[in-house]
């Protein structure tokens, strides 16, 4: 293979790694933040349980649901594993927190949670 040859297919080789980082980054999902109220995934907005909401949230979470986030109509199931947003999801349940996160399909893969003000 000659020299200007090579030079064209290391040219065209760069270009097509260009394109294709700048395309999968263009795809990569946006943390978004969300406001509303810790439930859990099995009540949502409606608890079932006796006593207050926080109560009710806990005492799912602990038979296996999942944290919930419950925005007007809309319920986000919450994933994560992070034991300091689980920690401050269990101290605000029922009360309003802030999410940060990325949303697909209803639920929100949490990169962080705030009390809400």
């Amino acid at each position: 293979m000659n020299a200007p040859t090579r030079k064209m297919g290391f040219f065209l080789l760069n270009l097509i790694v260009i394109a294709g980082l700048t395309a999968s980054s263009a795809f990569a999902a946006k943390a978004k933040t969300f406001t509303g109220t810790v439930s859990d995934s099995m009540c949502g907005a409606k608890h079932a349980m006796p006593g207050d909401a926080a109560a009710c949230t806990r005492a799912c979470v602990a038979k296996g649901s999942k944290y919930a986030l419950v925005m007007g109509d809309k319920v986000y199931t919450l994933e994560t594993s992070d034991k300091a947003a689980l920690a401050t999801l269990d101290q605000q349940a029922g009360a309003k927190v802030t999410v940060t996160g990325t949303e697909k399909d209803n639920a929100i893969t949490v990169t962080g949670v705030t009390a809400a003000p």
